[in-house]
C-alpha cells in the first residue's frame, strides 16, 4: 500500500500534529524562485531566539547584549541544509578549499514595511540576493528577499532594487550579533550577490537537504506500511 502527501492519513497527521518547522513545511512549490520562510526573530526583539532542531519549538538563545537588533524579520528556509553543495560554492567564489556547510538551514532575512510583532510564523518570500558569510571556516550564508505582495518591498527583484543603507544595516549586524566582551570572532561577508546566485544557493542548500535527510514523507510512509494492519494479515 503507497502511502503519500494526498493519502488520508497524511492529512489527519497534519490536522492533529504541528509540522516540524524545518522538517514537516515544504520548501514551496515555486522554490527557489519564492521560498517558504520561518521566522525566528523579528526587529522589535530584544532576545535572540532560534528554533531547538530536535523538538521544533523556538528557544531562548540569549539576551541581546548590546543595542544590535536584527533589521529585518529573520528565520531559515524549511527543508534546506547547508553541506556539500553550499560549501563548493562558497569554496569557488573565494578560491579555497577547507570551507565546510555549517550543518544548519539555509538562513534568510526578509524585508517588509508591515511591523511584524512576532517569531514562529511562515511566510512567502521573494529571494533578491544575499552574503556570502563565513563563521570560522564554515559557509553560513545569508539570503536576502522581500514578503511576497509587500507594498514597498514585494516588487523588487534583484538586490540592486534594494536601498544600500538597509543592506550596510543587514551587512552590519551579521558582522556584529556574536560579539562578546572580550571575544575575537573570525566572521567575514565576502561577497554581497544577486538574486541569480541566491537561487543557486538556495536550489543547493534543497539539493543538500535532500542528500543528508531524503524525503521525509517517503521515510515515514515506509515506516507506516511496515505497520500497516494489512501487512501483518
Amino acid at each position: 500500500m503507497e502511502l503519500g502527501r494526498k493519502d488520508p492519513i497524511w492529512r489527519m497527521m497534519g490536522v492533529l500534529y504541528q509540522p516540524h518547522p524545518w522538517h514537516g513545511v515544504p520548501t514551496g512549490d515555486h522554490a527557489p524562485e519564492r521560498v517558504t520562510a520561518y521566522i525566528e526573530i523579528v526587529p522589535t526583539d530584544t532576545v535572540k531566539y532560534e528554533l531547538e532542531k530536535t523538538s521544533g519549538f523556538l528557544k531562548v538563545d540569549r539576551p541581546q547584549r548590546f543595542s544590535n537588533v536584527v533589521p529585518s524579520m529573520y528565520g531559515f528556509v524549511p527543508q534546506t541544509y547547508c553541506s556539500d553543495r553550499v560549501a563548493a560554492k562558497c569554496n569557488e567564489a573565494n578560491k579555497r578549499f577547507d570551507i565546510v556547510g555549517d550543518g544548519d538551514p539555509l538562513d534568510i532575512c526578509v524585508l517588509s514595511e508591515k511591523a511584524i510583532t512576532q517569531g514562529g510564523i511562515l511566510l512567502e518570500a521573494i529571494p533578491i540576493g544575499g552574503f556570502r558569510m563565513i563563521d570560522g571556516n564554515e559557509a553560513d550564508d545569508k539570503i536576502i528577499a522581500v514578503m511576497k505582495n509587500d507594498l514597498v518591498y514585494g516588487d523588487m527583484r534583484d538586490i540592486d532594487e534594494c536601498p544600500e543603507t538597509i543592506i550596510e544595516r543587514l551587512r552590519h549586524y551579521f558582522l556584529t550579533y556574536k560579539d562578546m566582551p572580550g571575544e575575537k570572532r573570525h566572521c567575514e561577508i565576502t561577497h554581497t550577490y544577486n538574486r541569480e546566485e541566491a537561487l543557486d544557493v538556495v536550489k543547493r542548500s534543497m539539493e543538500d537537504y535532500h542528500a543528508r535527510f531524503g524525503a521525509i514523507e517517503d521515510m515515514l510512509s515506509s515506516a507506516l506500511r511496515d505497520f500497516h494492519p494489512e501487512d501483518e494479515q
